[in-house]
């Protein structure tokens, strides 16, 4: 994600913390409600609104690379060179 969609995602998750109607809406229809709210999703891409909670954590993996072997950033990430955490 670049800078600008991570701030436009940070402004929907606030929004739908703020919000339960919102919140409803985005996870019954993904695309109407981003589309409602300005952002375009490219044709082609199916979108799914996932909620982690107290008893539930989502753990989504990304796409492997096109060319079938790793960067050297996607390799740091995959030994190792950086980590995630989640709390309870």
């Amino acid at each position: 994600m670049n800078e600008e969609q991570m701030q436009q995602y940070s402004q929907i998750v606030a929004k739908c913390w703020a919000d339960a109607e919102f919140k409803a809406k985005l996870m019954g229809d993904p695309l109407a409600t981003l589309a409602a709210e300005g952002i375009t999703v490219p044709d082609g891409i199916e979108l799914r609104v996932l909620e982690n909670t107290a008893t539930t954590v989502n753990l989504v993996l990304p796409p492997p690379p096109a060319e079938g072997e790793l960067s050297d950033e996607d390799l740091g990430v995959v030994t190792g060179g950086s980590s995630c955490s989640a709390s309870t």
